[in-house]
């Protein structure tokens, strides 16, 4: 079965270009959706993609419709894949139903890769410079004294975790794990 999937960004966009690709290319269910790309939460895509069972063609007019960044473009892409479904871009020429197609995505596949390496190296690169002008990264030290009075606090039930935080300056999810902690430890 051919699945298409049709995406706009806003309300006021139309559909039609999308939609008359793709029922030219034989498609036997459409979804649509008008919601940005950048959002990873699309209902429609994840249906569409819920649908797709092994030899079943999934369908893009073009490939930003489907994803705006390559490593959401390539995790999807692996996602079909997974499934033993195949891909096709129409305005891209992409097919991985071909020869040509299969070795296109695996180059998409590897320049994806490289831009994972690329942003991974730069963090450590970023990181090394930080420590080397005496910053450390991570959380900041807790100040045990601090999460103490906290609990006890806490533990009184005379005050609300706002008014807690307010008065120790410990945050809520530190209070909050200090008393998971305490309670696991017993």
């Amino acid at each position: 079965m051919r699945i298409g999937y049709a995406r706009v960004s806003t309300a006021d966009q139309s559909l039609d270009l999308q939609l008359d690709a793709l029922n030219a290319d034989g498609c036997e269910r459409i979804y649509t959706e008008k919601a940005s790309g950048a959002k990873d939460d699309r209902a429609e895509l994840a249906k569409a993609l819920d649908s797709l069972r092994p030899g079943d063609v999934f369908v893009v007019y073009k490939l930003d419709r489907l994803a705006r960044s390559t490593l959401k473009l390539i995790s999807t892409l692996d996602d079909i894949k997974a499934k033993g479904a195949e891909f096709v871009s129409l305005s891209d020429k992409i097919d991985t139903t071909t020869a040509a197609g299969k070795a296109l995505f695996g180059m998409l596949a590897v320049f994806a890769e490289f831009e994972r390496n690329v942003i991974v190296e730069r963090t450590k690169a970023g990181l090394a410079a930080s420590r080397a002008r005496g910053r450390s990264g991570g959380r900041p030290k807790t100040d045990r004294k601090k999460v103490a009075q906290a609990l006890k606090l806490y533990d009184s039930k005379a005050h609300t975790v706002a008014e807690i935080t307010d008065m120790t300056g410990v945050t809520k999810a530190t209070l909050y794990r200090a008393v998971r902690e305490r309670e696991s430890a017993e």
